[in-house]
């Protein structure tokens, strides 16, 4: 995938790296690899959201799959057995994130090296696979050369394993595996900041979608995407998120009915453009502190999003799923 977008120089805020700047860029780039997702509620949302729009021989099907997860019984703890299906799959949306902390999955970096970066071999892969979770888009707003994103990520593990989990060769194994990382890609590629990096002349290599933009004067690491992973809410509650969820309103019929995970990342890159990055956010590396008029429009936006995902996820498991 090819989307880029130059604007014309001097359209936003005044250039200019200041040293205490580069101190702040530098902590920060310490710390990205931590915030690359929704946070978990809201990726459960989206899985909430899809729930509701699963026909009956798809919630059988995901249900006899994600018993395979190997933390299936951690999901499933003291919940009722009429819930047990539902729960899983809400909670399975998160799974991605968790073994990023869980004993026996391998840091194997944040950008892929490797044949064994594209891989999918179900749940014999104990890699992090971090650098699926999103795809960089790059934007510039002065000029500044842009860096195309490569593969594997977001997008290209979304076309896998949507094929893997139609085709009648595939395992079962694989197919729960591909099916917990298509709840988490489809939400990944909804959040704006997961389908951007930002070029500009203080930022030369791109902020990594918004991990590099500090919100607070240092040593506080709040950071722009950080910001946009936690607007939905930080609980790791199923329960909160589903009723979260039925808040939403619903999605447009004719956004929700759109298949191409290209325009949905084409969509989510539009939507950095207008309001991630939209002021008090400037061009480069902040610190910056968002009003009031920017944090009501953001959360409006991610709502949007999220309704959006979790229908798109549906209908992707609805007309899949083998």
């Amino acid at each position: 995938m090819k989307f880029s977008l130059q604007a014309r120089a001097g359209t936003e805020g005044r250039g200019g790296m200041k040293s205490t700047m580069v101190a702040v860029v530098v902590a920060l780039a310490m710390a990205a690899s931590t915030a690359r997702a929704w946070d978990s509620e809201g990726h459960m949302m989206v899985a909430a959201v899809a729930w509701k729009h699963l026909d009956d021989p798809s919630r059988a099907r995901v249900a006899q799959l994600l018993k395979l997860n190997p933390d299936y019984s951690k999901w499933i703890a003291n919940i009722a057995p009429d819930q047990q299906a539902q729960i899983a799959f809400v909670t399975a949306a998160t799974w991605p994130d968790a073994i990023k902390a869980e004993a026996g999955y391998i840091f194997d970096g944040e950008r892929p090296s490797g044949p064994a970066a594209a891989q999918n071999i179900g749940y014999s892969d104990h890699l992090q696979h971090r650098y699926w979770h999103f795809i960089d888009v790059p934007l510039s707003m002065d000029r500044t050369p842009l860096v195309q994103p490569i593969p594997p990520n977001a997008e290209t593990q979304i076309q896998l394993f949507e094929a893997a989990i139609k085709s009648d060769s595939v395992s079962d194994d694989i197919k729960s595996y591909d099916l917990v990382w298509l709840e988490h890609l489809v939400g990944d590629v909804h959040q704006p900041l997961h389908a951007t990096s930002r070029f500009s002349q203080q930022l030369p290599n791109g902020d990594q979608g918004g991990n590099l933009v500090a919100l607070c004067e240092k040593p506080c690491r709040t950071e722009l995407h950080g910001f946009w992973d936690d607007i939905l809410g930080t609980s790791k509650s199923p329960t909160i998120a589903i009723v979260e969820a039925e808040r939403l309103g619903a999605a447009p019929e004719t956004g929700a009915a759109i298949a191409d995970e290209k325009v949905w990342i084409e969509e989510s890159f539009a939507a950095a453009r207008q309001y991630a990055y939209a002021p008090p956010v400037g061009p480069g590396a902040g610190p910056y502190q968002l009003d009031a008029h920017y944090r009501q429009n953001a959360r409006t936006e991610a709502q949007a999003r999220v309704a959006l995902a979790g229908v798109r996820l549906a209908n992707l498991i609805n007309s899949n799923l083998r």
